[in-house]
C-alpha cells in the first residue's frame, strides 16, 4: 500500500450554510452545519486516503478538547496521526467557513501564533516505510528536513505551494513544486502563468509546475513550458480541490506514473472533487 507522509497544517473547519445573504451586524440561523478536517496538508492526506493510500500526517497540535476532536477525525479517514505532536499550551488551528446562498464563501482561521518551530519528538529524518513526503508551507522548518531526507533515500518530496515559501531552501529540496496560480503571480510580478512559470523555473533543475484551476496547468520540466487543459465540469465546490490535487498528483508519482500521467490523474481527480455538492473534503458520501 502507498504510503506518503503529509507535513504541515492540520485544522478543525466548522462549515455554516446559511440560506440568506450575510448582513454585517446582524444576527444569522444557519440551515446546515458540518464539523470536518480541513488544512493543506490534511487535505492532501485525505485525497491519498481516498485513492486507497495510508497517509501519515506530521502537523502540530494543541493539548486541547479541538486538537483530541481532530485527532479522532483523521484517524477515523484514515489518516494516521501517530507521528504528529501535542505542544504543551498551544491552541489547535480552527476555522469557520460561512456559505452563502450564491455559493460565497467567507473563511475565519486561528492560527496560533505562539506554535513551536520544532520539538525533540518531531523525527529528525523520513521514517522508515514512507514512499513519499508531501509539505505544505505552513510547519517549513520540519517540511524542509523531511524533504532533505526523502531526495537523500532517492524518494519523492512534492511542495504543495499554496502561497510562496518563506524559506527559499524548501523549493530547492523538493523534487516537485507546485504552486497556485496566485503564489506564482505574487511571485514573479507576472500575470500570466506560463510565463511566470517560464520565468521562476529558470535555471532550477526540479520539476516546477503551477495550478490555475479551470484553466488548467503549467508545468516547466526539461527547459519546457508545457500547459495541460484541465478536465471540463461544473465546478459546485471549489473548497480543497487545489490540495486535492496535490495528493493525488504524489500518489500518482509514488505508483509509478509519468510526470504527463500523474498531472492528468491529479486534474482528473481535482475535477471530481469540485463537482460534489455541498461535500466539504472531510466528509463521508
Amino acid at each position: 500500500m502507498t504510503r506518503i507522509l503529509a507535513v504541515g497544517i492540520a485544522v478543525l473547519d466548522d462549515i455554516y450554510t446559511l440560506p440568506m445573504p450575510i448582513t454585517p451586524g446582524q444576527k444569522h440561523r444557519a440551515s446546515g452545519i458540518l464539523t470536518t478536517i480541513g488544512g493543506t496538508a490534511t487535505n492532501g492526506a485525505f485525497a491519498i486516503a481516498r485513492l486507497g493510500g495510508r497517509p501519515g500526517l506530521l502537523a502540530r497540535f494543541g493539548d486541547d478538547a479541538v486538537g483530541a476532536q481532530l485527532r479522532g477525525l483523521l484517524e477515523g479517514h484514515g489518516i494516521d496521526t501517530s507521528l504528529s505532536v501535542s505542544m504543551p499550551g498551544m491552541r489547535t488551528s480552527r476555522s469557520t467557513i460561512v456559505v452563502e446562498p450564491n455559493g460565497d464563501r467567507s473563511l475565519f482561521n486561528f492560527l496560533d501564533a505562539s506554535a513551536p518551530d520544532d520539538a525533540p519528538s518531531v523525527p529528525r529524518e523520513l521514517p522508515a516505510g514512507f514512499d513519499a513526503v508531501l509539505g505544505d508551507v505552513r510547519w517549513e522548518n520540519v517540511a524542509l528536513r523531511m524533504f532533505e531526507s526523502a531526495r537523500a533515500k532517492g524518494k519523492a518530496a512534492v511542495l504543495d505551494g499554496d502561497r510562496a515559501p518563506q524559506e527559499p531552501r524548501l523549493v530547492e529540496a523538493s523534487t516537485h513544486a507546485i504552486f497556485s496560480a496566485q503564489a506564482m503571480r505574487e511571485m514573479t510580478g507576472i500575470s500570466h502563468i506560463g510565463e511566470a512559470l517560464a520565468q521562476y523555473a529558470k535555471g532550477r533543475p526540479n520539476f516546477i509546475a503551477a495550478t490555475d484551476g479551470e484553466h488548467g496547468t503549467y508545468s516547466h520540466w526539461e527547459g519546457r513550458v508545457t500547459h495541460h487543459p484541465a478536465f471540463a465540469v461544473t465546478a459546485v465546490d471549489t473548497l480543497g480541490a487545489g490540495d486535492t490535487w496535490h495528493g493525488a498528483f504524489a500518489f500518482a508519482l509514488v505508483d509509478g506514473l509519468s510526470i504527463q500521467a500523474a498531472l492528468r490523474f491529479a486534474s482528473a481527480a481535482a475535477a471530481i472533487k469540485v463537482t460534489r455538492p455541498d461535500r466539504p473534503l472531510g466528509a463521508r458520501a
